[in-house]
């Protein structure tokens, strides 16, 4: 069993999502988002860390998975994305979580089944896989979807991993 926080970072709005992986079910914990209310950034960061600390202190997720940052067309928007993200991340890793990062076309891959889906494709995806009885709000299922890739990841390479010991073990016998 392992329990995974998905991030979709951002520096007004950072939404979070767990989900469990257990025997290859993946089930909802919950979701919601860490809005900033203040005007500087340093202080909107500082938010984005206590945030993301007190979801792992209530939650203790076994695994952290975050959104890498995009190339946008405003390289100041970058940045502060970055900022964000490096914010959660710190949370992370400062309690010892092992951290996994995919891009956004990656995640849309894994969960909708193409990479340029939009935001509504998964927001549905996600209510559809989590068996969810109403949308989450945009950043949410965003950073669920996150969590979703994660899973599906971790399974792809476990599976992977057995069927090379199979044909190791084949091999020697």
């Amino acid at each position: 069993m392992s329990i995974i926080l998905g991030i979709d970072p951002g520096s007004r709005i950072t939404g979070y999502g767990l989900v469990k992986q257990a025997h290859g079910r993946i089930e909802y914990l919950g979701s919601g988002c860490i809005r900033t209310n203040e005007k500087a950034l340093p202080l909107r960061l500082k938010q984005i860390h206590a945030g993301v600390s007190e979801i792992i202190t209530q939650f203790s997720p076994d695994e952290f998975a975050i959104e890498q940052v995009f190339m946008a067309k405003n390289a100041d928007s970058a940045l502060k994305l970055g900022q964000a993200r490096g914010a959660a991340i710190v949370s992370a890793v400062s309690q010892d979580l092992p951290v996994a990062e995919y891009s956004a076309r990656q995640i849309k891959q894994a969960v909708v089944g193409t990479g340029a889906a939009d935001k509504s494709q998964v927001q549905h995806m996600v209510t559809q896989l989590l068996n969810l009885s109403a949308s989450p709000q945009a950043d949410a299922a965003d950073a669920l979807a996150v969590a979703l890739c994660h899973c599906h990841t971790r399974q792809s390479l476990i599976g992977m991993a057995g069927k090379v010991r199979g044909t190791v073990r084949r091999r020697l016998r």
